[in-house]
């Protein structure tokens, strides 16, 4: 059982929501990365989803896109991003890093010298999101040879079959994106997308999460109502970018959703 498994099984022993931020790595700056992981724990992030900078990042709006070239810009490769979580993990060995990107700097590396690479690192889980699950068996074979989980994303627009495919061979969480779109964008149907995570939540073997649209308290109490988590993303993301003290900042934004989120269980 990795750290994502435990997470997810204490969770469900307590009857709490997961609250799973998302930041990219190297933004709003080299230096604030790891204190800005530290802080967002501080906050009751439940797993850290650090984005791997990508020139091409199709799937997201704007301002991930701007994120991941202000990281890029400043020398946020794959070697930065697991060195980030080296020394994250020399304060904290608990709490769950799950990288989020896109396949090719995991094919110029390899997959097995990938996986090896991310797990001495201290990784858990990686979500690529470019890779569609027909062709990720050879990636999952060699993430899980290193124990490394291959997360999962599923849509509004899945299909019933691909559906119960992703829900067999779903490890760590499944990320159920609450709308078709990319990243960021502001159309978030909370009834619509509480009936699918309904659906999906009762023939997944792993804990199943919603992201894309939540960007405030009273969205991430909406979707974790049929949810076991939420992952918030750009809504932080773009609270950092003018932050004069990015510790200071990623609490303050997070504290209110980690409040709402044990509100649910009262």
């Amino acid at each position: 059982m990795n750290r994502i498994d435990r997470r997810f099984a204490r969770l469900q022993a307590d009857r709490r929501k997961a609250l799973i931020p998302f930041m990219t790595a190297g933004d709003p700056s080299l230096e604030a990365t790891v204190p800005v992981m530290h802080a967002l724990v501080e906050a009751g992030a439940d797993v850290i989803e650090l984005g791997v900078p990508f020139s091409d990042p199709m799937a997201d709006g704007p301002t991930i896109q701007r994120s991941s070239e202000r990281a890029l810009s400043r020398g946020a490769g794959l070697s930065f991003v697991f060195d980030s979580v080296r020394t994250f993990r020399e304060r904290d060995g608990d709490t769950p890093v799950v990288l989020m990107g896109y396949l090719n700097p995991v094919e110029i590396r390899g997959a097995e010298r990938f996986a090896r690479e991310a797990v001495a690192a201290g990784v858990d889980g990686v979500l690529l999101v470019d890779l569609p699950p027909e062709e990720a068996d050879v990636f999952r074979a060699a993430f899980a040879a290193h124990g490394l989980a291959l997360i999962l994303l599923a849509s509004p627009t899945t299909s019933d079959a691909r559906m119960q495919r992703l829900c067999e061979d779903a490890q760590g969480y499944l990320y159920y994106v609450s709308f078709a779109g990319v990243t960021g964008a502001d159309r978030l149907d909370t009834g619509a997308a509480t009936t699918r995570l309904h659906a999906i939540r009762s023939g997944s073997r792993v804990p199943v999460v919603a992201g894309f649209g939540i960007k405030d308290a009273a969205s991430a109490a909406a979707m974790a109502r049929e949810a076991d988590g939420v992952v918030v993303g750009s809504a932080l993301v773009s609270a950092l970018a003018d932050a004069p003290d990015a510790s200071v900042r990623a609490r303050a934004f997070l504290t209110p959703l980690r409040e709402a989120l044990d509100a649910l269980q009262a």
